[in-house]
């Protein structure tokens, strides 16, 4: 080496306070020559250069985003909403890979066998499961983490609950646009949807996410196999009068989730 970084520039390069170019060129040089990387670590101040360590660390180790995270932050989602979206169980590609395959094969039994009450009957079944694993203890990945943050439990349910609506629900109208034939009783299963989704939910102040939903959803599979023992043409559930019996049902059990929100804050799960 021909020349070295004066010590007056070390001390300013190791305070962050030396100006390009002689920033540059220090920068530049200090990573070629031993000598003066002594002389800087004899001048910096060890606290000050601690911290940097552990500034750069903590820049390392912090979790990327991914891209659906990116996706709704561009959409306006605040940052931390976000993150609670993307962390959902049931938005992982697994979960929906695994939903399109079952309307995807339950659509083509359909026109094998021009059966709609299949349809009819495992559609509003996805929305309540969907909505059954987004949150709690049993398959959250990030339950540990909301139970002790400051976040209002119903309004993280709200946020889980929405995004899980919205992929399911989008899944079985696509899969109801699939089977033209039958008109709009292909979209017959929405009402009942909303209303054991709103009565899971319900439930699950008092009995928790599992089995509160799984009551539901179990008095809709016996409530389905009773119309298929006695068939009558178009379910019951399916009629004018049944998607009014679904309609009420979803806003009596609206109701009584906004008058037990308080009981999601005391996270018993």
């Amino acid at each position: 080496m021909t020349w070295h970084v004066s010590q007056d520039d070390l001390r300013a390069y190791a305070r962050g306070e030396l100006a390009p170019p002689r920033l540059w060129s220090a920068d530049t040089h200090v990573g070629s020559c031993a000598d003066c990387r002594a002389v800087l670590a004899a001048v910096s101040d060890p606290l000050a250069l601690d911290a940097g360590w552990e500034r750069l660390d903590a820049e390392l180790d912090a979790p990327r985003p991914g891209l659906g995270h990116r996706f709704l932050v561009r959409l306006g989602v605040a940052d931390h909403t976000a993150q609670l979206l993307t962390a959902t169980p049931v938005l992982r590609r697994s979960w929906l890979a695994s939903v399109a395959c079952v309307l995807a094969a339950t659509v083509l039994v359909v026109h094998a066998v021009d059966a709609p009450a299949l349809f009819l009957a495992l559609a509003p079944l996805l929305p309540l499961g969907a909505v059954a694993l987004s949150y709690g203890p049993v398959l959250d990945p990030t339950y540990e983490i909301a139970a002790v943050a400051p976040t209002h439990g119903f309004r993280l349910l709200m946020i889980r609950t929405v995004a899980a609506l919205t992929a399911s629900l989008g899944f079985n109208c696509l899969a109801a646009l699939a089977l033209p034939g039958y008109g709009l009783l292909a979209f017959g299963w929405l009402l009942p949807a909303l209303a054991l989704t709103a009565a899971g939910l319900a439930l699950s102040a008092r009995l928790g996410p599992v089995l509160g939903p799984g009551l539901v959803g179990g008095a809709w599979t016996v409530l389905m196999a009773v119309a298929a023992l006695h068939p009558t043409g178009t379910p019951a559930a399916f009629t004018t009068a049944g998607q009014s019996v679904a309609a009420a049902l979803a806003a009596l059990a609206t109701l009584v989730l906004h008058q037990v929100r308080d009981r999601f804050d005391a996270k018993p799960y």
